[in-house]
C-alpha cells in the first residue's frame, strides 16, 4: 500500500476515534434543549419552566423549549424523557406527581422514577393548599370537616389531575377522616379554577402558587397549607399541623432530570446553570414569590432527595387506594 493511502487511513481511524469526544465536547451546540413539563400551561411546574428558561439559554448558549406533555398523572411527558436519548438535549422539569405518586398508582409503570432517570438538579418545593370558594361555611380546616359530613351528598374535591399531589393529598385527607368525598381530576388548575371561582366546584387540594392570587382579591379561600412551616408568600394562612392535622403534610418538589445514562459532563453543566439562574437576586425573588423554598444541591444529592422522596410517598399512595386506570 503506498503512504498517501496509509496516511488517510490513519486520518480516517482517527477521526473515527474522535469523534464521539468532539460530540460529547459539543454539547450542547447541536440543536435545542427541551424540557418537558408534565402538565398543561398555568400550573406551577410550567410557571417554573419558563422563568428559568431565559437563564437557562444564556447559560449554556442554546435555544431552550418548554413542551408541556400532561396526561396519564404526569406518566405521558416523564415516560417520553425516560426513553429518550440520554444527549441532554430532552430534559424534564421532575416533580412529585411522575416520580413519587402516579408510578405507584398503576399495575405496571412504563419507568422505574430512580432508576429510569438521571436527576440533575434541584430547583425548589412547594406547597398545596386546601382551598374553597367564599360560599362554603368553613375559614378552618375543623370546620371545612363539619361541612362535608354535614352534605347530604358526597362533597366534590378538585386537582390539577389524577396522580397530582393534590389528589392524593385529598384522598388521605378523605381517608384518614372518613369523609364523603369524590375526587374531580382536571387538566391542569387553569381549568379546574375555572370551576372553582364560578362555584360550581367549591372544594380543591392545590398548588399554592397559582392559588395565592385569587386568595389575595378574596375570591377563594385558604383555609390551610401543606408544608411543615407557614409559606412566605400566604403568611396569613396555617399549616395542617397548626391546624390539627399532621399526617396531610406535603410538598411538591420541583428539579431537572434527564434520561439514564446521561453524561457527567452533560450532568455537570446543567447543574451549574440551574444552580446559578435560580441564585439570581430577581429568580429568587420570584420564586420566592411563587411560593417556591430554593436550595443549592448536587445531582447526587438530587439523587437521594428523589430516592426519598419516592421511599416516603409509594405507601401513602398505596394505602390511599388512588388508581390510574
Amino acid at each position: 500500500m503506498n503512504t498517501p493511502r496509509r496516511l488517510l487511513l490513519a486520518v480516517s481511524a482517527l477521526s473515527m476515534l474522535a469523534s464521539p469526544l468532539v460530540h460529547a465536547q459539543a454539547w450542547p451546540q447541536q440543536k435545542p434543549i427541551r424540557i418537558i413539563v408534565t402538565f398543561s400551561p398555568g400550573g406551577s411546574s410550567d410557571i417554573v419552566a419558563r422563568l428559568l428558561q431565559p437563564g437557562l439559554q444564556e447559560k449554556l448558549g442554546q435555544t431552550v423549549i418548554v413542551e408541556n406533555k400532561p396526561g396519564a398523572g404526569s406518566t405521558i411527558g416523564a415516560n417520553e424523557v425516560a426513553r429518550a436519548a440520554p444527549d441532554g438535549y430532552t430534559l424534564l422539569l421532575s416533580n412529585t406527581a411522575p416520580m413519587s405518586i402516579s408510578p405507584f398508582m398503576m399495575d405496571k409503570a412504563p419507568y422505574d422514577p430512580v432508576k429510569g432517570f438521571t436527576h440533575i438538579a434541584y430547583i425548589g418545593s412547594v406547597p398545596n393548599v386546601f382551598v374553597v370558594h367564599p360560599s362554603v361555611p368553613a375559614k378552618t380546616m375543623p370546620e371545612l370537616v363539619k361541612w362535608i359530613n354535614a352534605q347530604a351528598r358526597p362533597v366534590n374535591y378538585g386537582s390539577g389531575g389524577v396522580g397530582s399531589i393534590g389528589h392524593i393529598v385529598g384522598e388521605m385527607f378523605k381517608q384518614q377522616y372518613q369523609l364523603k368525598m369524590e375526587h374531580v381530576p382536571y387538566k391542569g388548575s387553569s381549568p379546574m379554577h375555572n370551576d372553582l371561582l364560578g362555584g360550581s366546584l367549591q372544594f380543591a387540594v392545590d398548588t399554592l402558587t397559582q392559588n395565592v392570587p385569587f386568595m389575595k382579591e378574596g375570591k377563594l379561600v385558604g383555609i390551610a397549607v401543606t408544608s411543615r412551616a407557614r409559606a412566605p408568600m400566604s403568611p396569613t394562612v396555617p399549616t395542617v399541623g397548626e391546624a390539627g392535622y399532621p399526617k396531610l403534610v406535603a410538598e411538591n418538589f420541583l428539579g431537572i432530570s434527564g434520561p439514564a445514562g446521561t453524561p457527567a459532563d452533560v450532568v455537570d453543566k446543567v447543574n451549574k446553570a440551574v444552580t446559578d439562574v435560580v441564585a439570581r437576586p430577581d429568580v429568587a425573588r420570584r420564586l420566592s414569590d411563587l411560593g417556591v423554598e430554593s436550595e443549592p444541591m448536587s445531582a447526587a444529592q438530587f439523587t437521594r432527595f428523589v430516592t426519598d422522596q419516592v421511599n416516603e410517598w409509594a405507601p401513602a399512595v398505596k394505602a390511599s387506594g388512588a388508581r390510574l386506570n
